[in-house]
């Protein structure tokens, strides 16, 4: 009895001290995640507003936005667009968004038929006009069919912004001088995302204030 005791609390003893080190990890990952939140709003303010302002515009005009991204990039570009199609905080009327991620017809076609680096830039040529806008998130910046969506965007005259991380990759240098890189100062795919999805409320908010100033 006293050996299955000690066995208890040795078990116990364990748990405790496993549980106060994954709080300090957490910690830590909060803590770094609010840092590079706080430092990257001094480089990004500006270029989001300026993304804002191209998106607002091209709305406003009747045109549409479309989102592309890959893994957790994609959820991004859904998030995005439903923001928009539906709400954000305040009620308005349904802004024109299409997450080019969401059919899976069209993508296992596409990358069955021809190839996965083209599974969003045909959808842009096939629905995208001049006077629409593109928005390409990859964390890495090197995101081989978000590099084609960006092509095929170029080709047609869609204004493109984009979302990357870590320098910005070859996205960054892609961009023509009407378009928008928010690119966050981060190496960590995880901390990049983190703030990607700040980006996209602030992109959402900025829509709405621009769009529907007195609504809500």
């Amino acid at each position: 009895m006293a050996r299955t005791d000690t066995a208890r609390t040795d078990t116990k003893d364990t748990a405790s001290a496993n549980i106060s080190e994954l709080s300090g990890r957490v910690a830590a990952q909060f803590a770094e995640s609010a840092k590079l939140k706080l430092e990257a709003a001094q480089s990004l303010a500006a270029p989001i507003a300026r993304a804002s302002s191209l998106l607002a515009e091209t709305l406003r005009g009747g045109g549409k936005v479309l989102a592309c991204g890959n893994g957790g990039s994609a959820a991004d570009a859904q998030h995005f667009a439903a923001e928009l199609i539906n709400r954000f905080e305040i009620e308005r009327a349904p802004l024109a968004a299409v997450a080019l991620t969401t059919d899976s017809s069209t993508l296992t076609s596409i990358a069955n038929d021809y190839a996965y680096e083209q599974v969003f830039s045909k959808q842009v040529r096939g629905i995208g006009r001049r006077g629409d806008a593109l928005l390409a998130i990859s964390t890495s910046g090197n995101s081989r069919n978000v590099l084609e969506a960006m092509r095929a965007a170029a080709e047609l005259g869609l204004r493109v912004v984009a979302m990357t991380g870590n320098g910005g990759g070859k996205m960054g240098a892609m961009l023509a001088p009407g378009d928008v890189h928010i690119c966050v100062p981060h190496k960590r795919t995880s901390r990049i995302q983190e703030v990607h999805l700040l980006v996209l409320h602030c992109l959402c908010d900025g829509i709405d204030f621009q769009l529907a100033p007195t609504a809500g």
